[in-house]
């Protein structure tokens, strides 16, 4: 297959290809671009202006002023936009105008990725409905069902959580969504990288067919996409994250690291990011074979091609990865020509290329077709300026981020574990779930006395959720853990 060339490199950031790429982007969804004239404040329903005041918000965030108008209409929208953006209020400020207080059922569910996201959406709404004979419940894993089930009984206008166990009361019956007017995604990338996307397929049953749907997202991988169409009809798509109407873009971002901790980084931003899969790039062989045993032995489904490779292994190793039965390859440049695989959506870039025209050669394997990418690139004090001076040259927008730590890892581990568990129970019979009632008095006494071993059947278990191909990682070729040193 053809390779990525230099004399496509260099026109990367030209206007012209930014145009294509929008054109490419706008034809991937079946939606309208967004015509209608901003919101401003004054313009506002007077239940909105209200409502804005109450937030504290003098004016609106542009986020809020595109989409709005859209929601008013209860028209189907797609909104791009970062993170921290005022999107929020985006979806939360219509639904002041499209909310019966009269009607004590749930008229709008909000979904979300994370508890933590369900109970700030919460906690703005019930400011924004201050004063107001409206309520709302958060529901969401993690924590026991009574007070969820109590504020579902007393009636709640509104209902925001995370989709599993939104899932899990429409199936107890706890409440129904037939009188539901507003239906939102929020944050929608965020929510399939968590495992969400069976739980939503599932909820999907319950949605009425007559209803407003809108998805929030920050990127818009094909995946999400495909998200989209099976929720929205026909809607309206507004790109706000990176000030253009295109939803394909490679985010770069940058992470400072010290050389001897490159590793254990490296394998905390793939346990982040949780990709589907990834290029991992490194600039000597020796580097991508350490690299590849490392991850290996720390539980990630990796695999290696170098430049020495046989041909008959390199062609069987690219063919696993294109079908999707590997998630990481790790590569030096050499190796990786002629790999083009579209949906790719992550690029790691363990070393800073040494030359500057490499750092594209990279890049551009992902947000292929149309589609969206994230590059990550680790940078010790001796590389930045190398790596500013490339950021510059070709014009690139490079975030720059601190380091994950293990905390931010566990943290992020537990939820898509608890994902994971709660799927599982729900699937179990009444027997199955009658059998398990018998072990709670055994796991109670085990997390007080050993926890060590509960904490061993849990990596196990989410081990098995994160490489969902097989119980084990596949085997590597390469000699013995103990036999390979970490390059210096």
């Amino acid at each position: 297959m053809a390779d990525f060339s230099y004399g496509e490199v260099l026109d990367f950031t030209s206007g012209a290809q930014q145009q294509e790429r929008e054109r490419t982007a706008r034809r991937s969804f079946s939606t309208q671009v967004a015509t209608l004239p901003e919101a401003t404040r004054q313009s506002l329903p007077p239940e909105l202006r209200q409502a804005l005041g109450r937030s504290g918000w003098s004016e609106l965030m542009p986020v809020q002023a595109c989409a709005i108008p859209h929601l008013l209409e209860g028209r189907d929208v797609i909104v791009q936009s970062r993170t921290g953006s005022g999107k929020t209020g985006a979806f939360l400020l219509p639904l002041f105008r499209a909310l019966n207080a009269e009607e004590p059922d749930v008229q709008a569910l909000v979904l979300t990725p994370t508890r933590e996201l369900a109970r700030q959406v919460y906690a703005e709404f019930c400011r924004l409905a201050s004063g107001m004979d409206l309520r709302a419940s958060a529901v969401y894993g993690g924590v026991g069902y009574d007070r969820q089930t109590r504020e579902l009984a007393v009636g709640a206008q509104v209902v925001v959580g995370t989709p599993g166990r939104v899932l899990d009361l429409l199936q107890r019956r706890t409440f129904v969504l037939d009188k539901l007017r507003v239906f939102i995604l929020d944050e929608a990338d965020e929510m399939l990288s968590m495992g969400f996307y069976p739980d939503m397929m599932r909820l999907k049953q319950y949605l009425p067919s007559a209803r407003q749907s809108c998805m929030f997202s920050a990127t818009m991988p094909p995946k999400v996409r495909a998200l989209g169409q099976e929720f929205l009809d026909a809607p309206s798509f507004l790109g706000l994250s990176s000030d253009s109407i295109g939803v394909e873009t490679i985010a770069h971002r940058c992470y400072r690291v010290p050389r001897m901790e490159k590793d254990r980084v490296l394998a905390r931003l793939l346990e982040l990011e949780n990709a589907d899969s990834a290029l991992i790039f490194a600039n000597t062989k020796r580097e991508v074979e350490y690299l590849a045993q490392f991850l290996h032995n720390s539980g990630f489904d990796v695999a290696e091609l170098t430049g020495n490779l046989a041909q008959k292994r390199r062609e069987a190793v690219l063919a696993r990865f294109r079908r999707g039965e590997l998630r990481y390859l790790i590569a030096t440049d050499v190796a990786a020509r002629g790999i083009d695989i579209i949906e790719l959506s992550h690029v790691f870039q363990y070393d800073v290329p040494q030359d500057p025209e490499y750092y594209i050669h990279r890049t551009g394997r992902t947000a292929r077709a149309g589609r969206a990418g994230t590059a990550i690139v680790l940078a010790t004090i001796e590389d930045e300026r190398e790596l500013l001076s490339i950021a510059a040259r070709y014009e690139i927008e490079l975030v720059q981020k601190s380091m994950p730590t293990e905390e931010d890892v566990t943290k992020r581990a537990s939820e898509r574990f608890v994902v994971q568990l709660e799927k599982q129970l729900r699937s179990r019979t009444n027997l199955e779930r009658e059998r398990l009632k018998r072990l709670v008095p055994l796991v109670r006494e085990l997390a007080d006395e050993v926890p060590e071993l509960l904490a061993m059947l849990v990596d196990e278990q989410y081990r098995k959720g994160t490489n969902p191909r097989g119980d084990k990682a596949p085997k590597h070729r390469g000699k013995k853990a103990g036999k390979r040193t970490r390059p210096q």
